[in-house]
């Protein structure tokens, strides 16, 4: 199971064997009249759609699955007999985490002295990194890997997943309370893209600093180059893009030049994230050394993107 942070399609997602359970998004203020909605993995609305109307002034806001929802999913799983586990949107960005984790303890309570083989993991990233962590999650669970032993192997991989995302502007961050408006009206006047990563504890912080798109671009290139690093995992990575596919397919092509061997995911930027980076996020996301031995970077301020 996985919330709709990660950006696999509807078809993906039924494909693996992966229940999904959506996040909701509105335009504040427009209840029922503006970009409002289930994320339901770009089912009901395009992401041309659904960009476009940001483009055009929505800002829509999002929110995690009820209680409700989270406790039907789990009594759905426990009644299947199916050991099932969760995968969660970063609790540094959203309460989803926390969510689902009060609801399967309420159904521990209704079941005492029973085992109930449900999980819940703090995946400490988002977007097309869990889609990444999803991807090869299911790898493992298909050549035999058991609930217990997925969850031990999901909390260790997440630190060796790398992200690197460029948004196209300073304002989306802003408005979610990543930036200070000073910091956004100067960085868009310089043409300055921000280019962002997940810290150690799920926040965001950012890496570097590009001059105008192209350079933005080649420098999540670089950073695919410089930090690629396999273990037991397949040879893939994943290239995002919020309704900018050239930009995408673009980065996607200079990767495979790199490495001809290489499979390259190219997931849709989600309306849930989408919602907070706006049109034209570009992110690349691939195996790396692991990032506990990092050097400490910066934090973004103000990081929650959901309730």
């Amino acid at each position: 199971m996985c919330d709709s942070t990660c950006d696999f399609t509807a078809e993906q997602a039924a494909a693996r064997g992966v229940t999904i359970l959506p996040f909701h998004y509105v335009e504040a203020g427009k209840p029922g009249g503006g970009l409002c909605g289930d994320d339901d993995l770009f089912q009901s609305r395009s992401a041309h759609e659904f960009y476009d109307a940001i483009r055009h002034g929505a800002t829509p806001m999002t929110s995690q699955p009820s209680q409700l929802e989270y406790e039907e999913a789990f009594q759905a799983a426990y009644e299947s007999g199916v050991p099932t586990v969760m995968f969660c949107i970063s609790s540094g960005l959203s309460g989803g985490y926390d969510g689902a984790v009060m609801a399967l303890d309420r159904l521990k309570e209704a079941h005492p002295g029973e085992e109930v083989r449900i999980y819940v993991v703090d995946t400490l990233v988002a977007s097309t990194a869990l889609t990444l962590l999803l991807n090869e999650a299911c790898n493992k669970r298909d050549a035999g890997m058991n609930a217990e032993q997925l969850v031990m192997w999901a909390e260790e991989a997440r630190f060796r997943i790398r992200t690197l995302f460029m948004v196209d502007n300073l304002d989306a961050l802003h408005r979610g309370g990543r930036l200070p408006k000073g910091v956004a009206v100067l960085g868009d006047a310089l043409d300055v893209k921000a280019l962002l990563h997940f810290n150690l504890d799920g926040t965001l912080g950012i890496r570097a600093v590009a001059r105008g798109r192209k350079k933005g671009l080649r420098k999540l290139v670089d950073y695919y180059a410089k930090n690629v690093q396999l273990g037991d995992e397949a040879n893939v990575c994943g290239v995002g893009d919020a309704d900018v596919a050239e930009d995408g397919f673009n980065v996607a092509a200079e990767l495979r030049r790199l490495d001809d061997g290489l499979e390259v995911l190219r997931p849709t930027i989600g309306p849930t994230i989408g919602s907070h980076v706006g049109p034209g996020m570009v992110s690349i996301v691939f195996w790396g050394r692991d990032r506990r031995n990092d050097k400490a970077v910066t934090k973004v301020k103000g990081v929650r993107q959901s309730k």
